[in-house]
């Protein structure tokens, strides 16, 4: 019986970490590609020898016939990431804590509100948005990249349903104290929303990281181009460049990976939250 039990367990462990495999084996090629000779990329799963060659490449600007602003781009991804996600999240707060600790007429219409536009495909929204953005002469700034995406939905629905497990009395305490909405939320609700917040900034900045159709549409300034875009780009006419292309793939999910890193264990709390 012990012996039966030991060989489940066994196969449990040697079927986690084929998937484990799988699921890590395209970064490990991604990375190994970008580290590789070029006259190896593609060719050798494991290369003879290691270079920086691929980076040095990006960082140069990448061919000297037309460079192209690689660290600039980077830079311009981390900008618009961080304010976006910023302004995500401020605003997730104050809207989540409105619909649930505070009590006023159409409550319930914009939290159905807020429900179906959730299922509401935004792209449709697409061309109004672009038609404001240049009635406003933001076309080619952050402000284009950035304002637009101050509001996330899924982030608002998530603190709604955190801020209801908070017990009104604590809330109706601060009020007795003198504390007003804005105390109550930077000293109480704030500190108390620590893990679901780790897990709403980890995906709302992984979502704006990634974004690729928005920000094509807003800038063609090459000055202004996130990363995405200008590999989306560049994928083309540097197609011949394979390894430089794994090297700026790998520059795209090094600020993800780091942060994961870095709230690990405020994610798994908040995971476990979700969850119940």
């Amino acid at each position: 019986m012990v012996g039966s039990k030991r060989w489940r367990v066994g196969l449990l462990y040697v079927l986690a970490f084929a998937v484990l495999f799988v699921m890590v084996f395209p970064y490990l090629y991604m990375v190994l590609g970008s580290l590789a000779p070029w006259d190896e990329v593609d060719r050798k799963l494991v290369p003879s020898s290691l270079t920086l060659r691929s980076y040095e490449w990006l960082f140069r600007g990448g061919e000297d016939v037309v460079p192209r602003p690689w660290l600039r781009a980077f830079f311009n991804s981390l900008v618009v990431t961080s304010a976006s996600t910023l302004l995500m999240l401020v605003t997730a707060v104050m809207v989540g804590y409105a619909l649930s600790k505070v009590t006023f007429k159409g409550r319930q219409w914009v939290n159905n509100v807020i429900l179906f536009q959730m299922f509401y495909p935004s792209i449709i929204l697409l061309i109004p948005l672009f038609l404001i953005v240049r009635y406003l002469g933001w076309y080619n700034t952050y402000w284009a990249m950035i304002l637009p995406k101050a509001v996330n939905l899924w982030a608002i629905f998530m603190y709604t349903n955190f801020f209801r497990s908070i017990p009104d009395e604590l809330i109706e305490a601060a009020k007795m104290d003198g504390a007003g909405h804005f105390t109550i939320i930077r000293r109480i609700v704030w500190p108390m929303s620590r893990s679901i917040t780790t897990i709403i900034f980890l995906f709302l900045f992984m979502e704006r990281w990634v974004e690729l159709l928005w920000d094509m549409l807003v800038v063609n300034n090459e000055k202004m181009l996130t990363l995405n875009v200008l590999l989306a780009q560049m994928f083309g006419p540097y197609g011949g460049y394979p390894g430089p292309m794994y090297a700026a793939s790998v520059l795209l999910t090094l600020p993800i990976l780091i942060l994961f890193i870095l709230f690990s264990k405020n994610f798994k709390e908040g995971m476990q939250f979700i969850l119940k």
